[in-house]
């Protein structure tokens, strides 16, 4: 009996140790804005808590995360907020040309404006972003007293800042706003710091974002998107990016989607499957985002919401 118990024993012993071995593992990219991290987070929380696997979360911006999914060694295996057209020059790189990358099929509804405080727009009839150039409107947007009132474009090393900049020029607004590049806590804090002083503040805005949450906004009107007269090329694409581009009209609507090497597919075929069939909608992360920027733990956060909506989780696991 005890030979037997010694050969029952040891062949759990190897079967554990078998499935450790062969454990789904992942690392996940964590690009710094607060809707990424929300879902790296929501992703690792599934893998370890739903799957059983491992998951790591690697802070790196997009081209490092894009050439780590490349290069498929599991140094990174997925970026977890891919908005596009904006980060369409490393989707054709990898995912077009190279066929190294996936991107998943199922996608969020991103939108980018301008935006002012719904108190500030109502009191001045500020509707539109060509009412930033009448003076008195300027005027009211001066802090720094140069002149000129501020108007934030993104956060430095953002495509969409280079886009904005563009648009500062093209829509005439340069005689009367400065655009101004900062991250996007110091933007959050001016936001709320003008709605408290009652001052004019123009600013990029985007959903998903906690600040939908967080102020009574609204976005300010541009002309409908027309791809004749948006021309926006990078410092990737030209050296002289911001001479030739031109872009009179407002941004498409965006698509924000997960990213994966193709080389997980192999490595752990549940994650990659999890990662092809996360449907997310922009209220779901913008309401992420707004516990975040509230103080609460991204991994809390996470935790609390799988918990919540385990249906909604088992349907992406195929469960």
């Amino acid at each position: 009996m005890k030979f037997k118990l010694s050969l029952a024993t040891a062949a759990s012993m190897l079967l554990l140790s078998a499935n450790a071995a062969h454990a789904e593992s992942v690392k996940i990219g964590a690009p710094a804005w607060t809707g990424a991290q929300a879902i790296a987070h929501l992703i690792q929380e599934i893998v370890v808590t739903k799957i059983g696997g491992e998951a790591e979360l690697v802070p790196g911006n997009n081209a490092a995360i894009f050439q780590a999914m490349d290069q498929g060694k599991g140094d990174i295996d997925v970026h977890p907020d891919v908005w596009l057209p904006n980060q369409q020059t490393f989707t054709q790189k990898y995912v077009d040309e190279a066929g190294t990358v996936t991107l998943s099929s199922n996608s969020y509804e991103g939108k980018q404006n301008f935006c002012v405080s719904k108190n500030f727009s109502e009191e001045h009839g500020v509707t539109s972003i060509f009412d930033l150039a009448r003076p008195e409107i300027a005027e009211k947007m001066d802090s720094d007293g140069n002149g000129k009132g501020e108007i934030w474009i993104g956060a430095p090393g953002w495509a969409s800042a280079n886009v904005n900049e563009v648009k500062v020029r093209d829509y005439g607004l340069m005689p009367f706003m400065e655009p101004v590049r900062a991250d996007q806590a110091v933007m959050t804090a001016r936001v709320g710091d003008a709605i408290k002083k009652g001052e004019g503040y123009a600013f990029y805005c985007y959903s998903p974002h906690a600040i939908w949450f967080q102020h009574d906004i609204v976005r300010l009107e541009e002309p409908a998107f027309d791809p004749e007269k948006y021309v926006a090329l990078q410092p990737s694409d030209d050296p002289d990016w911001f001479a030739k581009s031109k872009v009179m009209t407002e941004d498409a609507l965006k698509n924000v989607q997960i990213a994966y090497s193709n080389s997980l597919k192999d490595r752990s075929p549940a994650i990659a499957d999890l990662l092809a069939n996360i449907a997310l909608d922009g209220e779901t992360v913008s309401g992420f985002a707004f516990e975040i920027e509230g103080g609460k733990d991204a991994a809390t956060v996470a935790k609390e919401w799988v918990a919540a909506n385990s249906d909604r989780v088992d349907s992406w696991l195929g469960l």
